[in-house]
């Protein structure tokens, strides 16, 4: 049986990932998303179950754009491919559709492999001789821009400042990726969000965090209902030592009046 070079995987959008609307959460969306790379990689042999082994990961950033989220109940599909893929990077798509045809949205997303031990990048071309080569798909539509580089000025306000938890850890070890997305998600409350819906969210993670840390989240606005946001982490000093905040990622975020 020859594998489709696209991966194509069902979701359901249940209830108690739904927010006040009835429709799903974008953290649990960028959640779908991650877990499709995971099994459309995973299954071609250039995933986390051959990687970890050999002491290398994939790092990334992701920029989204949803037209409108599923509601609740509602089953969908995310479709992803890699569109191309060089030395030290390789671009994943993505296309969240319904059982329908009905078009969700789409995801970009850069990913770079690294050393776990040295976080160094690494030859992405020496695994399996190239062989991420024979999945590219470059001719299939993702209308939406790459992910920009977020620029911040110096002076962007500290707007909250938070600790992590057991809950905040992953698989790894290290705080989730996707519980920084709830994190700076939480920093418009609940009146805003009955007024705007989030169009495109794009991240970039710099660096690992973990529990323990605190995190800090400056926020400057941009535009009307434009807003990039940086998160800074300060590890737990011993003794009187103080810790230089370290940037673990940015975030843009572009609103949409309802």
């Amino acid at each position: 049986m020859t594998m489709d070079k696209v991966g194509k995987y069902l979701f359901m959008s249940e209830p108690f990932h739904c927010d006040f609307s009835h429709r799903l959460f974008m953290g649990h969306l960028g959640n779908h998303l991650l877990n499709a790379a995971d099994f459309h990689s995973t299954e071609r042999d250039f995933g986390m179950t051959y990687l970890n082994p050999i002491h290398k990961t994939w790092v990334l950033s992701l920029a989204v754009e949803m037209t409108e989220m599923p509601l609740q109940y509602t089953k969908f599909y995310v479709e992803t491919w890699v569109e191309s893929a060089m030395k030290y990077f390789t671009n994943r798509n993505f296309r969240v559709v319904g059982e329908d045809g009905h078009v969700f949205g789409y995801g970009r997303s850069v990913w770079a492999m690294i050393d776990t031990d040295t976080r160094q990048p690494q030859d992405i071309m020496a695994i399996h001789d190239g062989a991420i080569n024979n999945w590219i798909v470059a001719d299939k539509e993702c209308p939406i821009d790459k992910s920009s580089r977020v620029k911040m000025g110096a002076d962007a306000p500290l707007v909250r400042t938070i600790d992590t938890y057991y809950n905040d850890v992953d698989v790894n070890g290290h705080i989730n990726s996707i519980k920084y997305i709830e994190h700076v998600l939480d920093l418009f409350d609940l009146e805003f969000y009955r007024q705007h819906r989030i169009e495109r969210f794009e991240i970039a993670y710099v660096a690992e965090s973990h529990q323990g840390d605190r995190l800090g989240f400056y926020q400057e606005q941009t535009a009307d209902n434009d807003y990039n946001i940086r998160i800074v982490k300060t590890e737990p000093a011993g003794g009187e030592t103080a810790q230089k905040p370290i940037e673990v990622c940015r975030v843009r975020i572009k609103f949409v009046k309802n």
